[in-house]
């Protein structure tokens, strides 16, 4: 059971990106999905999270109104859509399966975490 990030990269401050974290090994249709991200020097900290019907998500303030998250059951995978990318949203990007459908942006609340994929942005 594992999840893979994928789709990080360099770009300019203004400009977007589209993270995918695909699942694979058993279903997560049924877990809350959540993205983290740790810059260097820093703690991780919570970006966004979708419960498991996807009626519900969560952002962090710095995030909200430019990035977007969504999953496609079909495909066991959860999106992060990143638009107008700041120099502070530089980090490394974690997604992670939740134990249990609701949302959350407790780390503790996450059992299967992905390998992480990097993301720039230049000023």
């Amino acid at each position: 059971v594992q999840l893979q990030a994928s789709g990080g990269g360099s770009v300019q401050a203004g400009g977007s990106l589209r993270l995918q974290c695909a699942a694979s090994g058993r279903s997560f249709s049924f877990n809350g999905m959540a993205w983290f991200r740790q810059a260097p020097g820093n703690e991780r900290e919570f970006v966004s999270s979708i419960n498991w019907d996807a009626h519900r998500t969560s952002y962090r303030d710095s995030v909200k109104g430019r990035f977007t998250i969504s999953r496609d059951h079909g495909k066991n995978t959860v999106y992060l859509q990143m638009n107008n990318l700041k120099s502070e949203d530089t980090a490394l990007y974690y997604c992670a399966a939740g134990r249990r459908p609701a949302l959350s942006s407790n780390p503790y609340d996450y059992f299967i975490w992905g390998q992480g994929t990097l993301v720039t942005v230049s000023s």
